[in-house]
């Protein structure tokens, strides 16, 4: 995991500024509000992503660190992520599901939006960032 995760990051921090990343750490993902998966190919991780239960205004779930190899990209192995991560939260009696993504990720946005997610403000501890994407997906 900790090589997937030092590639997001590195991918992350080539696109945006420090100040507009907002990937959450090891540490972070191991918490126990947070279900964190792994796509395998051949016993070989390829891809991970993962929620954190969270409430402020409402209990949702916010996606973190959806994240797949470029050779293994669109094989449908992030829409399969998404749909565990969305299970889980279902599973939990959670009806909502968030995310904050970058404007220059335009397979990500579309990934999004095919799978039913929708463009809201800032939540949570967000602020409106030029660089950020906030969506939202009711999922009961």
């Amino acid at each position: 995991m900790a090589e997937l995760l030092r590639q997001s990051t590195e991918y992350a921090s080539s696109l945006y500024p420090a100040e507009s990343n907002h990937l959450d750490n090891a540490d972070e993902l191991s918490q126990d509000n947070v279900y964190l998966v792994g796509a395998f190919c051949r016993d070989v991780l390829v891809g991970i992503g993962a929620v954190k239960r969270l409430a402020h205004d409402v209990k949702y779930g916010e996606i973190k660190r959806l994240f797949v190899l470029p050779a293994h990209r669109g094989s449908g192995l992030a829409k399969r992520i998404m749909g565990e991560l969305e299970a889980h939260l279902r599973q939990r009696g959670i009806g909502v599901a968030r995310l904050e993504t970058g404007i220059y990720q335009p397979e990500a946005l579309g990934l999004y939006r095919r799978l039913g997610y929708e463009l809201r403000d800032p939540f949570g501890e967000y602020q409106p960032d030029p660089f950020s994407v906030f969506m939202e997906k009711r999922i009961v």
